[in-house]
């Protein structure tokens, strides 16, 4: 049975997070707009079914505090913290995707006693020494304020998702049923979106990823419009001792377009960490 809670952070926001299965700790950590839902139910049972899952709505997203206020990624790392606090979850492993993956580095750097292994999906060490995405398929992902909520949807997973995906009828069956339900749950304001925008800017890792000593794998699928696939290339020489997995075909939504290959793969290397 899922537990469902809240943390507060050190600045008095509340952080809602769900605790679903059984085993070695994972706290997931979503990109950007989404909120812990953001991953999708098939993943999700897959991975509950290995482990004690932490689905976590970053601040600004889902059901967790929304307020308008400049933060930094490693704010968003520190909420990550106190969500394993209030858990009484003192080390756990960290899974981040897009945004997700950029404060599951900024969780290991500050926390390394904290991590246990760490997956970095579909992500980048920042604008340095990152390849940068065509700005048009970006511009996709941030919907015009009078657009309709389900043409935005749309919009963005034409970019978000790979092209086999897309073109299938398996694929375009999950898009509407996720479309469908977007309105169970919050809308992540334009707020939140604009602050996600300016954290992700601000961001930059390269020069500190030597010092992430987690056992650490890159995941990436190799049609990926909004990261491309390079990034994966460039955390992977950077981090030393770093495990790479090329996702065929899949594009940044790969945890929705391959969930099974997903699970199988973070989940082997997960289970392996001493």
């Amino acid at each position: 049975m899922a537990i469902r809670d809240f943390a507060q952070t050190s600045d008095g926001i509340k952080i809602r997070y769900e605790i679903r299965g059984a085993g070695e700790p994972v706290a997931l950590i979503m990109g950007f707009s989404g909120s812990g839902r953001g991953w999708g139910e098939a993943f999700l049972q897959l991975m509950e079914a290995r482990f004690k899952i932490f689905v976590i709505d970053n601040r600004g997203t889902g059901e967790s505090d929304k307020p308008d206020t400049e933060f930094t990624l490693g704010d968003l790392a520190a909420d990550i913290a106190a969500v394993l606090d209030h858990a009484k979850t003192p080390r756990a492993h960290i899974f981040g995707i897009s945004m997700g993956g950029m404060i599951a580095q900024e969780f290991a750097l500050a926390y390394p006693e904290r991590t246990r292994g760490l997956v970095l999906g579909c992500t980048n060490c920042g604008s340095s020494h990152s390849i940068m995405a065509d700005p048009a398929a970006l511009a996709s992902l941030m919907p015009p304020p009078d657009m309709d909520r389900v043409e935005a949807a749309r919009r963005a997973f034409s970019v978000a998702c790979g092209k086999v995906f897309l073109n299938s009828e398996a694929g375009q069956a999950i898009l509407s049923q996720a479309i469908a339900e977007m309105g169970n749950y919050p809308i992540t304001p334009l707020d939140t979106l604009m602050r996600q925008g300016q954290a992700v800017a601000g961001f930059d890792s390269f020069a500190r990823l030597g010092q992430i000593k987690s056992p650490t794998l890159i995941i990436h699928g190799d049609d990926d419009s909004i990261v491309p696939y390079s990034n994966a290339d460039v955390l992977h020489g950077a981090i030393a001792g770093s495990k790479k997995h090329t996702l065929k075909a899949a594009g940044h939504m790969f945890f929705w377009e391959v969930p099974d290959e997903t699970v199988r793969v973070a989940g082997d290397f997960l289970a392996a960490v001493k």
